[in-house]
């Protein structure tokens, strides 16, 4: 039996709650270029127990709708990114027409220091970003 990704219905863009602040960052970039996207759109069952229930997924970040490709960003620790590197890799082998690409804390801070924004990298990338939003939150 081929493994089906599970697909979750569109979220209105005021209705998103993002993870990190560097996905909304991300989020406002492409709609600035006007690049159609998705959040959290899709599942991928990576892993089953003996009896058929999913025991490991993968929901990738954003989708980018015009690109068909999925976009993972991973600006926390270096065993995160092993982690989903190892997610990613199975996710391939099960649904190989699927394009995602993830993108670490380097190419997250290159994409603010090409679109002008190297000093928002302290406020968007880590875990002080999130401590951060928190502080700001409150």
């Amino acid at each position: 039996m081929q493994p089906q990704p599970i697909h979750h219905p569109e979220i209105p863009r005021e209705a998103i709650v993002f993870s990190h602040p560097s996905e909304e960052e991300f989020a406002r970039i492409l709609d600035f270029y006007g690049v159609s996207w998705r959040y959290e759109p899709t599942t991928f069952p990576l892993r089953w127990d003996e009896k058929g229930h999913v025991i490991e997924a993968f929901t990738p970040d954003f989708y980018l709708v015009e690109h068909d490709l999925y976009v993972e960003l991973t600006t926390l620790r270096q065993k995160l990114v092993r982690m989903k590197h190892r997610k990613i890799r199975r996710l391939q082998e099960l649904y190989p027409w699927v394009r995602i690409r993830l993108w670490d804390r380097h190419d997250v801070v290159r994409l603010l220091e090409r679109y002008g924004m190297a000093e928002r990298s302290v406020a968007l990338v880590g875990k002080e970003a999130i401590e951060n939003g928190r502080t700001n939150a409150e």
